[in-house]
């Protein structure tokens, strides 16, 4: 199976043709790295007249940190990122994730997989692949059956097992990335048969994610590079539920002084919203980072430095049929 993807338009989409969207995990604040998504998500949607929602995703509740969603909130409130409509909660939606996977289901995508992550390390071991540090580990398909069929609903329902969707053989999908070009990936060789539902019995962010865009009439998604291996995966499902695919824009990573992605992983620091000038500031960093130039440097409002800021995009970076 070989799916190539353009850009493809959302027959869901809004009258403006435009409907973007933040979707932070609360696992903390936000650190400098967010900021640059948000602040270039937001700019695209609003460089393009659309819309610009706001998703808390939450999905996996064990990482979630009290209080952290609000203290978002409020940073971007602070930076002048005001988002259309209420912002959605993944946690609140798991009756949306639940009808998707039994959806899945019923066309035979879908396996029981009772796998530990020492079962699969030593399974590719024995097979003599060494997974490079920060690099997806392939599964081997231990549990996989020679022909995956649909469950009853009680064996579906089983949360002992995590879940699997059975990929086809040469399985490589293609697609359009707006900054970054054409971009490709073997599902098979890079992730192998993926999990949708965790033993713990919680959705996956991989089938969460692709159930809320297509729900929420998503056309565009710009994000960091770090999700862009998640991509191909994503598209994958949109086909399988037949969901549209959005356009996709990945943007450059903030890095830490070791070169690693700056991360609530690696106790990145907060961005200082506590005043207009502290927020402005934070803003023009990130600005900086997403190539911008020719903004205002002088005494502005955030309001005036980010209607500057969206012209600037429109002009340089935000180029759509």
């Amino acid at each position: 199976m070989i799916l190539a993807v353009s850009k493809l338009k959302n027959p869901s989409s809004p009258a403006d043709g435009y409907r973007g969207r933040f979707a932070p995990s609360p696992t903390g604040p936000l650190h400098a790295g967010s900021l640059v998504a948000a602040l270039g998500s937001w700019l695209d949607a609003r460089a393009n007249g659309g819309q610009w929602l706001l998703r808390i995703e939450d999905i996996d509740t064990p990482r979630c940190v009290p209080g952290a969603d609000i203290q978002i909130q409020a940073q971007l409130r602070a930076c002048g990122l005001f988002w259309d409509g209420k912002p959605s909660y993944q946690s609140r939606r798991q009756e949306h994730y639940q009808m998707a996977f039994q959806r899945l289901n019923k066309l035979g995508k879908l396996y029981a997989c009772s796998c530990s992550r020492q079962t699969i390390s030593n399974a590719l071991l024995a097979a003599g692949i060494h997974t490079p540090r920060n690099q997806e580990v392939v599964y081997p398909g231990t549990c996989r059956p020679s022909q995956p069929t649909p469950y009853s609903d009680e064996l579906l329902g089983d949360s002992k097992k995590a879940w699997r969707i059975a990929l086809p053989e040469n399985c490589q999908i293609k697609f359009e990335d707006l900054s970054l070009g054409m971009q490709k990936q073997d599902l098979n060789q890079a992730v192998g048969d993926f999990v949708l539902r965790r033993n713990d019995g919680l959705f996956t962010y991989q089938l969460a994610v692709v159930v809320d865009d297509a729900q929420q009439g998503i056309t565009h998604i710009v994000r960091g590079q770090d999700l862009l291996n998640n991509t191909a995966r994503q598209i994958y499902l949109q086909n399988q539920l037949n969901y549209p695919t959005p356009s996709y824009r990945h943007l450059p990573l903030v890095l830490d002084e070791h070169g690693e992605k700056l991360s609530k992983q690696t106790l990145a620091s907060s961005i200082n919203t506590e005043n207009e000038k502290s927020a402005l500031a934070e803003l023009r960093i990130a600005a900086k980072h997403l190539g911008l130039h020719g903004l205002p440097d002088g005494d502005t409002t955030i309001a005036e430095w980010l209607l500057a800021a969206a012209k600037a995009w429109r002009i340089n970076i935000a180029k759509y049929d």
